[in-house]
């Protein structure tokens, strides 16, 4: 039997704060706070000082500073204040979480075909915080494929491809989507890696990821598993919805709800 879910969800710091916030006029200059912030992995809270956007508690932000690169959390905004601005750090982005759609049931992950429910640019700021201007990255391929039917003939050391079957196994993949024949997961490691792939004829090819192994790494081997999971459910039970779309985006499900959930105190969902 086939569920899907129904779901949207917005942070709110009282009831019409949604509305506030999407009807501010772009050209209006957020109002300067200095906000608290934990950090999880941390378990510390630090006072940042903002001047870029409109934040409301609740909100997960990266800042500047020895803890730059890590996600937090706003807790208290504060409106009133007189700082030295050399004192503070700043907060330099937010990461949305907003999401909207509908999401169907495969295996340990959630599933949407609608390419504006949860795009990649957005799903990775939940992970990594924005590259830097000076940050360039470049990617080549020596142009190797194999089936993806056939994974044992993928050209991986026995031990990496262990560990990559691990990572599967634990639920790792923590997203991953399909648009046509370009493909794209993020792996849990030490970081978030990004893995970058082509999918055509049932062959892969031009694999790639961020974790700048010169092999085929553990995160691409369990990138390639997901999506042998993900694209038998698929084809087994919404051959219809990805025919139409050519695309679908598959999220584990704890974080959907760790991100588009957590920390949020309005939305709705419907399960059919």
């Amino acid at each position: 039997m086939a569920f899907k879910i129904g779901f949207t969800a917005d942070f709110t710091e009282e009831k019409s704060g949604a509305a506030e916030r999407t009807a501010q006029p772009p050209s209006c200059e957020p109002r300067k706070s200095v906000v608290q912030v934990y950090f999880a992995e941390k378990n510390r809270t630090l006072a940042y000082y903002n001047d870029r956007f409109d934040l409301h508690r609740g909100d997960l932000v990266y800042v500047s500073g020895k803890l730059e690169g890590l996600l937090g959390r706003v807790m208290e905004v504060n409106y009133n204040f007189k700082i030295k601005i050399s004192d503070y750090q700043c907060v330099i982005a937010v990461a949305d979480t907003t999401v909207r759609g509908t999401f169907f049931m495969a295996g340990s992950h959630f599933v949407t075909f609608e390419r504006a429910v949860l795009p990649r640019s957005q799903v990775i700021a939940w992970f990594k915080a924005p590259a830097k201007e000076e940050d360039a990255f470049v990617s080549g391929s020596d142009e190797t494929s194999f089936f993806l039917d056939g994974l044992k003939t993928m050209p991986v050391q026995g031990e990496i491809a262990k560990r990559g079957y691990d990572y599967y196994m634990e639920n790792r993949v923590r997203y991953l989507c399909l648009d046509g024949e370009k493909g794209y997961a993020i792996v849990a490691g030490s970081d978030s890696y990004e893995v970058e792939f082509v999918y055509r004829g049932g062959q892969i090819s031009r694999l790639t990821c961020s974790c700048f192994c010169s092999n085929t790494c553990k995160h691409e081997v369990a990138a390639l598993l997901q999506l042998q999971e993900t694209l038998a459910l698929v084809e087994k039970n919404y051959a219809g919805e990805y025919g139409h779309s050519e695309y679908f985006a598959a999220i584990a499900k704890g974080i959907l709800f760790a991100f588009a959930v957590d920390g949020k105190d309005n939305g709705s969902f419907s399960l059919s």
